[in-house]
């Protein structure tokens, strides 16, 4: 998934946690589920179209996809993000 969105440009870098161990109730059961989280850095304006290439790949019927505004950072990094992303193909 986070190559997938790498190649066609829609983030410029994923990182992913592999390990995780989620307990969550789903449907009245409860489950415990290895996991991956993802940090997916990307533009603003491509967040609805992460959002969906992550829903058609994703195995869940509904995979935990939450957008966290950014506060800040070097202006470096983020003309990087800006410049990877700049011919987004999705």
């Amino acid at each position: 998934m986070g190559d997938a969105l790498v190649a066609s440009r829609l983030a410029a870098c994923v990182n992913m946690f592999p390990g995780m161990i989620s307990m969550f109730e789903w449907k009245g059961a409860r489950e415990e589920a290895d996991e991956v989280a993802m940090i997916v850095k990307t533009r603003r304006s491509l967040t609805e179209a992460v959002l969906k290439e992550i829903k058609r790949l994703h195995p869940y019927e509904l995979p935990t996809l939450l957008v966290l505004p950014t506060e800040g950072g070097s202006a470096e990094y983020c003309g990087w993000i800006a410049n990877q992303t700049a011919e987004a193909k999705g």
